[in-house]
């Protein structure tokens, strides 16, 4: 018997096995509602009107410091005080009363109510007591216009003759115009214009047209009313 052949030797190792990779599907996105965002809310469409009123804050004008009424007020009573106190120390001292003391005394004691001096001395004290209620109350400082603010605690202020200079500049180039005067109030400005040339009803449109332009640039907190007036000249 002949021996079985050998297996023919194999000149190279086996091919490495490749790891099959199980094909699966890819997962698909989670279908769960996401997480529930606050609420969308509509938005208005944008009111030209509202953003112009609203664009800034409304200002008053700031309060007077009223050093000259308080200034006068004070002197008169400490000098009052003072002669009075000076008075009752010296009579207290062994000395006789000062003699506008007596003169007083006596006067008030003796006039009727309706005496001319004490009627005017009431009319006099009744007016100053007004004065003084009304300068209390009021803010004062009526030379300065409040200007629209930013900012609710920020405040601006515009100084009458200024207003008064812008819009004499913005006058004079309307084109007829050969001279303007203009008087700015809290609530009123009066332009009275000159003209040289062009119709004047024309030159008066141009004029108030500008003039509120220049008036609005300023963004005043109270707008003042213009009030225009133009005549012809020749000469």
């Amino acid at each position: 018997m002949t021996p079985d052949p050998a297996p023919p030797a194999r000149d190279s190792a086996p091919p490495p096995r490749r790891a099959a990779v199980p094909l699966t599907k890819e997962p698909e996105e989670s279908r769960e509602p996401a997480e529930p965002g606050p609420p969308e809310h509509h938005t208005p469409p944008p009111n030209p009107a509202a953003d112009e009123r609203d664009r800034g804050h409304r200002t008053h004008r700031p309060w007077s410091a009223r050093r000259i009424p308080a200034a006068l007020v004070a002197s008169v009573i400490l000098v009052a005080a003072v002669a009075a106190l000076v008075d009752v120390v010296a009579v207290r001292a062994g000395r006789p009363a000062a003699a506008w003391r007596r003169h007083l005394t006596d006067a008030l004691a003796t006039r009727p109510v309706d005496d001319v001096w004490m009627l005017t001395g009431a009319a006099v004290a009744a007016v100053v007591g007004v004065w003084l209620i009304v300068l209390a109350l009021t803010p004062g400082l009526r030379h300065w216009l409040p200007l629209r603010s930013p900012a609710p605690g920020l405040r601006a202020f515009l100084d009458r003759d200024g207003t008064a200079a812008l819009l004499r500049d913005a006058a004079m180039r309307v084109a007829g115009v050969s001279k303007a005067r203009i008087r700015v109030r809290r609530r009123r400005v009066k332009a009275r214009a000159d003209v040289r040339f062009r119709d004047p009803q024309q030159v008066k449109d141009d004029l108030t047209a500008v003039l509120d332009e220049e008036r609005d640039r300023h963004a005043l907190a109270r707008p003042p009313r213009i009030v225009v007036r133009v005549r012809q000249r020749t000469n």
